[in-house]
């Protein structure tokens, strides 16, 4: 099992060993006989989903009283629709956390519509995975080299999932406004969804993650053209996309985004009582 899964595990096991530490030590545990929700902000099958179900497989295990776990996918918004709702509506008595995509915390700063949230009011648990987002079009397209695809005189069409608040989207849409490679970004409505448009030839390339592509990677189906700064060695010969920019702003910016992939595939759950943003 993936390193990262492991000590989110560990975390979690002690996280939700003392949510309620009221009862004495003869006390029956207070998960047993309860029921612990997932709830993952995307449809299922993609790599959120994914990564809660394994999860969801180890934890009772690991929890005093071994409490069943379940994992709920609510989709809308690139995750937003799960935020709003965990935030606003779910009590925080330890048996709910989310799944969530880690551009919220970027949406929340420009002020995307439909926030109702405080990313800072929530209770961080952990994420199984520190990721870059990657730009890659598909290997049958006649780009050869990083240059073909800056002068591209026909928009690259770009699928993409998730809007506004979706981490990879605002990579594309800065790589569109700073490095001014000719796209248009067509929606989807779940990552999914772009994999099989990608894979029918109805859009020309994505942003993803390395972990969603590396099989389509390893049957040379794909070419690899700009990363964000955090790296591993099988990509860490591609250029960062702040660095393709003279533009001061547009560094910044693409640095900010770039920050929130360390959060990987973060966990969050409700904390306290708080007031709307």
């Amino acid at each position: 099992m993936n390193k990262r899964i492991l000590c989110v595990l560990a975390v979690l096991s002690v996280l939700f060993t003392f949510p309620i530490q009221q009862e004495s030590q003869a006390a029956v545990p207070y998960y047993e006989g309860k029921t612990i929700n997932i709830v993952v902000g995307f449809d299922p099958g993609g790599g959120y989903d994914r990564f809660s179900r394994i999860l969801a497989r180890h934890l009772p295990r690991l929890i005093p009283g071994k409490p069943t776990v379940l994992v709920q996918n609510m989709p809308g918004g690139g995750s937003m629709t799960a935020a709003n709702q965990i935030f606003n509506l779910t009590k925080p008595d330890g048996l709910t956390m989310g799944a969530v995509n880690r551009g919220l915390v970027f949406a929340q700063l420009l002020k995307a519509e439909g926030v109702r949230f405080d990313m800072t009011k929530f209770a961080w648990v952990g994420s199984p995975a520190v990721e870059t987002a990657i730009f890659v079009t598909r290997a049958d397209l006649p780009f050869k080299t990083l240059d073909d695809v800056l002068k591209a005189k026909e928009p690259i069409m770009i699928g993409s999932a998730g809007g506004p608040s979706d981490n990879l989207t605002q990579f594309m849409l800065l790589l569109n406004q700073f490095v001014k490679i000719n796209m248009k970004i067509i929606n989807y409505k779940s990552g999914n969804d772009v994999a099989l448009a990608l894979e029918r030839k109805e859009v020309d390339g994505r942003a993803a993650a390395l972990i969603a592509i590396r099989p389509q990677i390893e049957r040379k189906e794909l070419r690899l053209w700009i990363r964000g700064r955090y790296s591993v060695p099988e990509i860490a010969h591609l250029p960062v996309d702040e660095d393709l920019t003279t533009d001061k702003l547009g560094k910044t910016i693409m640095s900010l985004r770039s920050s929130l992939e360390g959060f990987g595939r973060p966990y969050l759950a409700p904390r306290g009582r708080r007031s709307k943003p």
